[in-house]
């Protein structure tokens, strides 16, 4: 009887992996696109520099610029009791940032809070903003103070919401960094990345609202959306960068010289009110504080009146 040769083993198990790897690929663009499908775009897409950006606006009055925060998209803001309350004063505009939603990222460029900047400073001078208050949430208030740092003249007060504004040791970071990783990060993403995010989604959105409940408004959020392969590379990579941003931008906080309202909530798992938004408001000695008790990291789902608040105290600010 003939003998089966040694390598015959490993070589079936290489091709039934293979297998295995190109059917979960085509099984996740597959989700990908019918997630799209089930989610156009709900604003206006426009062509910025040769990028795709899209971007949704509501109510009239002086420009209230949203920005999200890391893994999210404008649905996040649109959906909110917030932008309710924004709109009947003012001409509230949220994008979508580079690579979520439905705005390109091109992987020709790295999109550190500069880059981004630059591009949304394009995006609202072609639909007619020249100057605005800006809002940014999360890995959004670093792109914000960004925008008023490089663009003073564009930002006429900014409001901050649970941001990440001084560098610190996070192991957390690391971890969720790896599908931005070349080649590796790209087989994550059209393989186990999607299953394991749609498994852990729960989990994730109960610790971005702890300790409040989950916000029945969060609900019009697609998660379908935010667990495509392109957009799990963006969330990657802003975390790997979110750490060294910090650290290059917490020297210039002095050079605001607009109003700076910085909005938190205690018990926030994401941040830490101490370290970063205490921290900040000390900083910035002209800066308001809005602090709100059991509030977590999404407070303008949970107390949307306390933002609010905050955004009026910036509009009215010499």
């Amino acid at each position: 009887m003939a003998q089966r040769p040694l390598y015959s083993r490993p070589v079936a198990l290489a091709g039934l992996s293979a297998a295995a790897l190109a059917f979960a690929a085509f099984a996740v663009r597959a989700r990908a696109r019918q997630a799209e499908q089930d989610n156009p775009p709900t604003g206006r897409l426009i062509n910025v520099d040769g990028i795709q950006v899209h971007y949704a606006e509501v109510g009239q009055g002086e420009p209230l610029v949203l920005l999200h925060g890391n893994g999210s998209m404008l649905q996040d803001f649109m959906s909110s009791d917030f932008v309710k309350a924004a709109a009947k004063r003012y001409r509230v505009i949220a994008f979508d940032r580079p690579g979520y939603g439905y705005s390109e990222r091109p992987r020709s460029t790295i999109w550190t809070p500069p880059a981004q900047a630059r591009l949304l400073r394009s995006a609202l001078l072609q639909i007619g903003v020249s100057r605005a208050l800006v809002l940014g949430h999360s890995w959004g208030a670093s792109v914000a103070i960004t925008l008023a740092l490089d663009h003073p003249q564009l930002v006429r007060g900014l409001i901050l919401e649970s941001g990440y504004y001084y560098g610190s040791v996070r192991a957390d970071v690391v971890l969720m960094s790896g599908p931005a990783l070349p080649l590796v990060g790209d087989i994550m993403r059209y393989t186990v990345s999607p299953l394991v995010a749609r498994l852990l989604w729960p989990a994730m959105i109960r610790k971005l609202f702890s300790p409040a409940p989950v916000a029945a408004t969060f609900g019009d959020v697609p998660s379908e959306m935010a667990i495509r392969p392109s957009q799990l590379r963006a969330s990657a990579a802003e975390s790997a960068l979110m750490i060294p941003d910090a650290l290059a931008m917490q020297s210039r906080y002095q050079e605001l010289s607009m109003p700076v309202a910085i909005v938190a909530g205690t018990g926030d798992k994401m941040v830490d009110l101490d370290n970063q938004a205490l921290r900040l408001h000390r900083a910035l000695s002209g800066s308001s504080l809005h602090v709100v008790e059991g509030c977590g990291h999404m407070v303008h789902h949970t107390a949307p009146n306390v933002v609010m608040a905050a955004v009026d105290t910036a509009a009215q600010a010499p």
